[in-house]
Formats: C-alpha cells, sequence, structure tokens
C-alpha cells in the first residue's frame, strides 16, 4: 500500500486562525509543484497557483516567501535547482519520491489489532477517522472484518469518556465531581490521568488523586457532570512500570459487603447461580437465590442481562438499580 500524504492532512492540525484563503493557497502551491517533474520559476508558480495573481510583484514575492518557510517548517520536501543547470534559473517543486510514504506492511495479527481497535470508536469521537482508516486496509486486500469472523462492540457512553481521554493523551490535570456508593452527594476531584482502561465492559480512569496523594481507579460511569481538563499540556507523565490494567482489575475485584435475593426462573441464570451462596424452591417454576455483592450497580447489571428471568425481590437498593437500568434501555429502544 503506497500512499502519499493527502495534501489536506498537512494542514488538518493548524492553528484555527489560519485564513481559509491562506489554507487554500498552501493547498494549491502542493499540488501544483507535485504535479510537474521540472523545477517551476517563480513567475510560472505565481500564474498557475490561485491567489499569488494579486497585489504587487513585492507582495507576492514576501508572500511567496512566507509559504515557503512554512511548507518546509510542516515537512514539505520543497526542492530547489534548475532546468538548464544555469544559476538565474533557479526554479521550485515537490518530488514524488521524498513526498511519498514507504509501504505499509501489516501481519494478519497486526491488522487484526487495528480492525479491533478501529471497533471500539465505533460510538467515539474518532469514528470517522478509524472508519476511513478500515476501509483503507480493505482497499489493500486485508481482512477487515475482524478475526474469526467476531465483531466486537465496545460501547462509549459515558459523558466524561472524551474528556477524560484527551487529558489522558495530553498530559493534562482533571478536575471533576465523583459519586461513591454510600455516600449520598458526589465529591469533587483532583486527578493527575495516567489513562482510560476499559473492564468487563465498563470504563475506567486510572491516576493520581491530588487530594488523597495516592493513586487512584475511577469508574467513568460515576462521574457527576462535565469532567474539566486543566493545567499545561505534558504537565502530566505516567509513572514507569505501572499496570493500568492491573490496576483496574485489582480495583474492581468485588468483595460481598451485603446480600440480594434473586428470583430466578427455573434452568436459567447459570451466572448468578454460581455465585449464590444458597437456592431454594420458590413459586411454582422459580427458584431464590441469595447472591452477595458489593456494589448495587454491578448486580443490576448482571441481573438484567436475564431479562423476564431474574427479578430482585431484596434489598431496595439493588431493586431500584434494575429499574433505573429498565427504563433506560426501554428508552434507548423507543
Amino acid at each position: 500500500m503506497r500512499r502519499g500524504l493527502p495534501p489536506y492532512a498537512l494542514f488538518g492540525l493548524a492553528s484555527r486562525d489560519v485564513a481559509q484563503k491562506k489554507t487554500e493557497r498552501l493547498l494549491n502551491l502542493v499540488l501544483c509543484l507535485l504535479s510537474t517533474q521540472r523545477f517551476l520559476s517563480v513567475q510560472e508558480i505565481r500564474e498557475k497557483v490561485p491567489g499569488y495573481q494579486d497585489g504587487t510583484d513585492e507582495a507576492f514575492r514576501r508572500m511567496f516567501e512566507r509559504d515557503k518557510a512554512e511548507l518546509r517548517e510542516i515537512g514539505v520536501p520543497l526542492e530547489t535547482g534548475s532546468n538548464t543547470g544555469w544559476e538565474d534559473d533557479q526554479g521550485y517543486r515537490i518530488a514524488r519520491r521524498d513526498y511519498q510514504l514507504p509501504d505499509i506492511s501489516l501481519s494478519a495479527e497486526e491488522a487484526a489489532a487495528v480492525v479491533l481497535a478501529g471497533r471500539l470508536w465505533q460510538q467515539a469521537p474518532l469514528a470517522g477517522a478509524t472508519g476511513s482508516a478500515l476501509t483503507k486496509l480493505r482497499a489493500a486486500g486485508m481482512d477487515a472484518e475482524g478475526p474469526l469472523g467476531l465483531e466486537p462492540r465496545v460501547g462509549v457512553a459515558e459523558p466524561a469518556f472524551e474528556a477524560c481521554w484527551q487529558a489522558a493523551r495530553d498530559g493534562r490535570r482533571l478536575r471533576f465531581d465523583y459519586r461513591t456508593p454510600g455516600r449520598p452527594d458526589p465529591q469533587t476531584r483532583e486527578v493527575e490521568p495516567w489513562g482510560v482502561v476499559s473492564w468487563h465492559g465498563r470504563w475506567y480512569l486510572v491516576g493520581h488523586d491530588l487530594g488523597r496523594e495516592a493513586p487512584r481507579v475511577f469508574r467513568l460511569s460515576r462521574v457527576v457532570g462535565p469532567a474539566t481538563p486543566y493545567g499545561d499540556p505534558a504537565s502530566v507523565t505516567r509513572p514507569d512500570g505501572v499496570s493500568l490494567r492491573e490496576m483496574v482489575a485489582r480495583s474492581v475485584t468485588e468483595t460481598p459487603t451485603a446480600t440480594a435475593q434473586v428470583r430466578v426462573r427455573r434452568g436459567s441464570g447459570g451466572e448468578l447461580r454460581r455465585a449464590a451462596t444458597a437456592v431454594r424452591d420458590d413459586v411454582e417454576g422459580w427458584e431464590l437465590l441469595e447472591v452477595g455483592y458489593s456494589d448495587p450497580e454491578r448486580l443490576a447489571e448482571r441481573v438484567t442481562g436475564y431479562g423476564a428471568d431474574a427479578v430482585v425481590v431484596s434489598p431496595d437498593e439493588v431493586r431500584a438499580a434494575v429499574v433505573a437500568r429498565l427504563r433506560a434501555i426501554a428508552g434507548g429502544a423507543a
């Protein structure tokens, strides 16, 4: 797969206050110098590139010098030379051999990893860019459907996800209100983010809690309101040797602190049955399970996965969490 950098990509990250006319002029200049094999004189460039025709010769010269410097600054290989060998016959061009990217080849495993990463962003702000990347993989003859026909779906529905991910990427601190189980009101947290991790269908922010002066893991679904990045970029760095996934795994390992009674249809609820500490007959066709839990929302997620085959009898906090989930599902399907 041999590709030249698309000209628009060169300016996509330019400052937002760059005038549209200047951007179009630079694009036209790149296209003009790419489309020729010989060196173009300054006068030929002025005649061919829209945006250079207006104004005096002196104004054009100043503008052209600035444009040349900007192209070279962003890495465009602007070549200077002569078609005749005479020093007074200097011109400009962009050699395609220098402008093109090298060949890109991926193994089957690497291509599969790219595909799976692309699937992750289907609901995130980068969905358009990853869709384009997957299309290019298919065009290059690679399998962009995922290994063994699998097409994992990782939701990114938490409102705080984008701000947390960008802050971790940019190395900036975060401020947000966080709801902790057992506390009636959310608490404000200030965190130096190290990364965002998906674990068993949930998203977690890992970082250094400035208020507690210790590493902490935060579940993004418990962030209340917006998460606000602050501070200079690159002011936060992740310590060497830290495994974010291991930190999340240790944090979410459940140690039951309470017991719920869950009525399960006979022959159903396999995962709940394996976690149950007691099972007894209930009304006809149903059994009553005692299931330990520490997080009512996590247990509610497990129960709602069985639909009409599982009903929480007690306690009220788990019943309320199940009702809230069912209402959210019904609202999303409406």
